[in-house]
């Protein structure tokens, strides 16, 4: 829980479970995350492994983010996280 239990973690490791994202797509999936805060978030979630993030060496700069191997393997907690709130959201 350490690793993923903020607001905005599962968000942004489920997002980047269907596609590798460059940043900005990334950030205008999550509404109401601020500049800031995205980037705080993906750094961490970098530093413990979760996340890959790539620079590609072009003007302007383009950074992509994806899924590692061990943010992979939290596919099946996410999914389930999101049809549990599909679920809620129906009763």
């Amino acid at each position: 829980m350490n690793l993923i239990g903020t607001k905005w973690k599962p968000l942004i490791l489920f997002h980047l479970l269907e596609a590798d994202l460059r940043s900005g797509i990334l950030q205008k999936k999550i509404p109401g995350i601020s500049n800031k805060m995205f980037t705080q978030t993906v750094r961490e979630l970098e530093r413990d492994g979760l996340v890959l993030r790539t620079v590609f060496p072009v003007v302007p700069p383009r950074v992509e983010y994806k899924l590692s191997e061990r943010g992979r393997s939290l596919e099946m907690i996410l999914r389930s996280l999101d049809k549990w709130g599909l679920e809620d959201n129906q009763n």
